[in-house]
């Protein structure tokens, strides 16, 4: 038998370069342990935003999450 989950959303922000990307996923908690378990497409997503915000893919990281630039002081 399947073990039942509560699936929550919660931020999670991936950092890659000069951008910073707050994105809100879903995550499976179990009564048994604190871990957010992530499903396989949303590490897929997770994985592409990291690929996109090295390469500087600010209209697509615009379009899933919060944007933050480093800048210089």
């Amino acid at each position: 038998m399947a073990k039942q989950g509560n699936v929550h959303t919660i931020k999670r922000v991936i950092q890659r370069g000069k951008y910073a990307v707050a994105v809100e996923v879903e995550a499976t908690f179990y009564p048994e342990d604190d871990e957010a378990y992530l499903s396989a497409q949303t590490c897929k997503l997770l994985d592409e935003i990291r690929r996109r915000a090295e390469a500087g893919d600010v209209g697509f990281l615009r379009e899933v999450g919060q944007v933050f630039e480093l800048v210089e002081a």
